[in-house]
């Protein structure tokens, strides 16, 4: 069986796609396990149930029989892509996601020191607000870059990063309210990050990387103690020990949430090793965030680009490609969506057009059509996973509902007035939601 025949009868189906992808031995019996249970987990988790109460403006329960349909409008579940805010893809970006990971490489933001430029992204947390998608910071802290006029000194350079911190999160309070504050601190020593950011580098030595970490989060709190910082890194063990230092006095974590990047360019995980890697860090008691998922839609390896120098290589997204990202896509975020640790999921890359290592990464192609992957999200975060139904009114203006977790409306036609009204729905929820419907005009 080729893993599109194993999709269809797992009912993880892949309806676009018409043509069967790349030919391979049937998943494992971990991995068919995994996959098999994936449809009872999001039932699960990510549903619920609750007795709505319809009411009209002056309070008055709806007449007994009249129908109401209820559409969802937006994921509790925060399902995600970084943006550059390329007006082809706009539309299409909206469409799918409601939640964006905006650039705040420090070296860019702030080429001159004092003379930061946020224009950019001001301009896209404005486009994020009107239409309703959530917008990240990432990252805050990253010694991969510095910018060109750090000073030498490690302790001025370190309280100068810790200023950035500040400033960022002071600056966007309200309208970034989730931030990746420090990204791959387990990795700081590199050799790379002596290369290209020297003067971070050692003033991170100096300090200890665990300190390092804690002030950086310590400075991120403090200034908004009501945003979301996230820690950020690569699936390995010297992560684990990151977030093990990553505490107060007390012992209180002192982020609140484990981001996880999960690049794929040498190859697609599988359904087992991408649920043991849930299941690992969910031992930590706080959410998940998927915030760097790269699948290929053309030839796989993270050392083509080497191999190929001088060569005129052009890594291109294939036909064949392109069909094996859609079903890859497909089991990773069932699997992601189905483990209760997980609480987003971030794609890299929307596009081709500027993609990291100009790898075919994207969702859309380089003239922004879009992959059988992007299709495939669509019907799962706007099909598969959403929420439409009609449903009658019962004594008291009661009827019972069951969806998936985010935010509704609902409508109802009484004689020639519409009515319309909407809700919040999460876990939290109480048992009985009232729904205030006004004539819509």
């Amino acid at each position: 069986m080729n893993r599109r025949g194993f999709l269809k009868a797992s009912g993880l189906g892949i309806a676009a796609i018409t043509h069967p992808p790349v030919l391979r031995a049937a998943p494992s019996a971990s991995d068919r396990g995994i996959l098999g249970e994936a449809d009872a987990r999001i039932e699960k988790h990510r549903k619920g149930d609750a007795m709505l109460r319809m009411v009209t403006a002056d309070g008055k329960p709806l007449d007994v029989g009249l129908t109401v349909r209820i559409d969802q409008i937006r994921h509790k579940f925060l399902f995600g892509c970084g943006i550059e805010r390329i007006p082809a893809y706009e539309k299409q970006f909206a469409e799918l996601f409601n939640y964006a990971t905006l650039a705040f490489y420090w070296a860019d933001d702030e080429p001159e020191q004092g003379r930061a430029d946020y224009g950019r992204a001001e301009g896209m947390i404005h486009w994020c607000k009107q239409q309703s998608i959530t917008p990240k910071g990432h990252p805050l802290a990253w010694n991969l870059y510095e910018p060109a006029w750090l000073p030498d000194d490690p302790d001025v350079a370190m309280q100068t990063q810790l200023n950035r911190i500040r400033q960022c999160v002071k600056r966007f309070k309200g309208s970034i309210d989730i931030w990746v504050v420090v990204n791959e601190a387990s990795r700081y020593d590199r050799e790379i990050c002596k290369k290209t950011a020297p003067k971070l580098t050692e003033a991170i030595r100096q300090m200890g990387v665990g300190e390092y970490v804690r002030r950086a989060f310590q400075a991120a709190r403090q200034t908004n103690p009501e945003a979301t910082p996230i820690i950020n890194d690569n699936y390995h063990a010297a992560y684990e020990k990151v977030i093990s230092q990553l505490v107060d006095k007390t012992g209180k974590p002192l982020y609140d949430a484990i981001g996880i990047t999960s690049h794929m360019h040498g190859g697609y995980w599988g359904a087992k090793r991408t649920w043991q890697v849930c299941e690992y860090f969910a031992k930590f008691g706080k959410p998940l965030h998927f915030t760097e998922t790269t699948l290929l839609s053309g030839e796989q390896g993270w050392d083509l680009r080497q191999k190929r120098k001088g060569t005129n290589f052009i890594w291109a997204s294939t036909p064949e490609g392109e069909m094996r990202q859609a079903w890859q896509t497909v089991e990773f975020y069932h699997v992601l969506f189905s483990h209760p640790a997980v609480k987003a999921i971030t794609w890299w890359d929307f596009s081709d057009q500027n993609s990291w290592m100009e790898a075919p990464a994207g969702l859309v192609r380089t003239d922004m059509t879009p992959k059988p992957a992007c299709q495939q999200l669509m019907q799962l975060i706007k099909g598969k996973w959403w929420t439409q139904t009609e449903t009658e009114v019962t004594v008291g203006g009661k009827t019972p509902f069951r969806g998936f977790f985010g935010e509704y409306e609902a409508s109802a036609r009484i004689g020639n007035r519409e009515l319309t009204g909407s809700f919040s729905f999460d876990r939290s929820a109480k048992t009985t939601i009232d729904v205030q419907l006004r004539e819509h005009l």
